[in-house]
């Protein structure tokens, strides 16, 4: 049984292709009629076997074969609109433009060209694609044609986009262009060069449809030379147009087309009839046995539902219960961190000043322990210089070098305490100190990795300046917290040149800088007003979901 259905249905393909090739040999020797009644067959054969591909070549190829029949009552768009639908359904690019391109020849109309223009210009953006390109020259031609009458600047340029990408192999695109490019010229009554284009449409000899071309060549020769008052050529070419046209025999072939496709189009309403009968039967049937399947489907469904609607609402309420723990816990995590930040600026100011202070006692010490000893011993010796100058008792000279030796001497002492408070600053490096720190806690509570990364902070800076910039930096780094949702930041801050340069970057959530009020929370209002007050910038860098930068310049006087 399977291999004979096999058997059946490859006997239709065959019998449907064979149709179908013939449909296409009648078109080429212009027996339209007898090409359109192979179509037919070919087309009813296809649809038993339900090849959905073949059958919109059919209806393509009936599509054009009505349309170029004149004085034919039948509609052929019927065939397009099946042929694009399948089209669209299958979203092929070149079945799309091809229906693009027939639609634009159905509604084809140089007074308003509207509905032209539009699926031409589908049709254009379709060539962009690769496979599509050998077929842009001849979108370009239509709408250079479809403009000759209204806008004859428009359609120059499309005849002069087509020319240059042109296959001069693709003879009957050739023959087109040739054809359409006289009709601009006789527009503009430019008729010598447009007898020039149809001289050279003429020369060109093609493989099918040559009567077709003929008969579009003759007439328009016919009219040019009529127009410029050569009648004699005129009248050449208008009987070689009535030759070709009664070779054509378009009358006969009309009827003929016209009363099969009456005849197809009542065996398709036959067809259809039986075919919603039986169906409506089947429906009858099947409305009874899903009656009683419906039936029992509600009932299941209204207790599915039930015992889902319970379900549902026990789990939504869990979810909402580790929502809000979560954001409890997420909101507690940053308190701590904030908390600890303000913490650590306390102790780190604190660290400053009671540095500050041990410095100050330490020098006031070596002050009074050493410098203040020698001189001391240095006013005797001045004493003795006065007393001895009156009476003689000691050698002045031996007295003047003791006196010259205790100044060199507290000359020394002064010095080294500089050298050794200098020595003391170099080795504190207390704001980059403070940083390290802060990023270094921060990032043990496995919620943002922070980094320091600097450069030329060999000596320190004034100690409120480095105060000022280290609450700065505290500020932006809490707003990250805050605000970034970021896991990993960077704190790069260089000394360079008597210019103090602080990047702060993140990998947060970003922001729009157009759509936050920087004046409203965030601190960036009052950190602008530090950094104008050290006379420096301040830049903002920040894109939704790639991060923020700020970017500080700060002069080093």
């Amino acid at each position: 049984m399977f291999c004979s259905f096999c058997y059946a249905q490859n006997s239709k393909l065959d019998s449907a292709y064979y149709y179908f090739k013939k449909g296409e040999k009648f078109d080429f020797e212009n027996k339209h009629y007898k090409a359109y009644e192979s179509y037919i067959q070919s087309k009813k054969l296809y649809i038993a076997i339900n090849n959905k591909d073949s059958i919109a070549k059919c209806d393509i190829n009936l599509y054009y074969l009505i349309k170029s029949q004149n004085n034919l009552n039948e509609d052929a768009k019927p065939y397009l609109d099946d042929y694009s639908k399948y089209a669209e359904e299958k979203n092929d690019s070149l079945m799309l433009l091809i229906a693009n391109n027939a639609y634009a020849t159905y509604f084809w109309n140089q007074e308003s060209i509207g509905k032209s223009r539009r699926f031409y210009k589908k049709s254009l953006l379709l060539t962009n694609k690769e496979e599509l390109k050998k077929y842009k020259a001849s979108v370009y031609l239509n709408l250079a044609l479809l403009y000759t009458l209204q806008q004859p600047d428009s359609a120059n340029y499309f005849y002069k986009k087509t020319i240059s990408i042109l296959d001069r192999s693709d003879k009957k695109t050739m023959v087109d262009f040739y054809i359409n490019y006289s009709l601009f010229f006789q527009k503009q009554r430019n008729f010598n060069e447009a007898i020039i284009q149809l001289k050279k449409a003429e020369e060109i000899h093609l493989d099918a449809y040559q009567l077709k071309y003929n008969k579009i060549i003759y007439e328009n020769f016919a009219d040019v030379y009529k127009k410029i008052g050569n009648y004699k050529k005129a009248f050449e070419y208008y009987k070689k147009f009535n030759a070709t046209k009664d070779s054509l025999n378009n009358t006969a072939q009309n009827i003929a087309i016209s009363n099969l496709d009456k005849k197809y189009k009542n065996d398709i309403e036959k067809q259809e009839l039986k075919t919603k009968n039986e169906k409506k039967e089947k429906e009858n049937l099947q409305l009874k046995i899903d009656k009683e399947k419906n039936r029992n489907f509600l009932i299941g469904s209204l207790l599915f539902i039930l015992l889902g609607g319970i379900i549902a609402t026990l789990t939504l309420k869990n979810s909402r219960k580790k929502i809000k723990l979560a954001e409890k816990d997420k909101e507690i995590a940053t308190q701590k961190n904030i908390t600890f930040l303000k913490e650590q600026e306390l102790s780190i100011i604190n660290a400053m000043v009671g540095g500050q202070e041990k410095e100050r006692k330490r020098i006031a010490e070596d002050l009074h322990d050493n410098l203040g000893s020698v001189l001391a011993t240095l006013k005797l010796h001045f004493e003795n210089l006065k007393i001895n100058r009156e009476k003689k008792k000691i050698n002045q000279e031996e007295l003047f070098d003791k006196t010259e030796s205790l100044i060199d001497q507290a000359y020394l002492k002064v010095r080294s305490i500089a050298h050794a408070k200098n020595a003391g600053v170099i080795a504190n490096q207390a704001l980059l100190i403070a940083l390290q720190i802060m990023a270094e806690k921060i990032s043990l509570a496995d919620k943002i990795k922070i980094e320091v990364v600097h450069f030329g902070l060999n000596e320190r800076l004034e100690n409120s300046l480095e105060i000022t910039i280290f609450r700065i930096i505290q500020e932006l780094i809490t707003n990250i917290i805050k605000h970034a949702d970021a896991k990993n930041a960077t704190i790069n801050i260089s000394l360079y040149d008597k210019n103090l340069n602080i990047i702060i970057e993140d990998d947060g959530k970003g922001f729009d800088i157009n759509k936050v009020d920087l004046k409203e929370g965030m601190g960036i209002s009052s950190i602008k007003t530090r950094v104008k007050h050290l006379n420096g910038t301040f830049n903002i860098d920040a894109t939704p979901g790639k991060g923020s930068s700020i970017i500080l310049d700060i002069p080093i006087t």
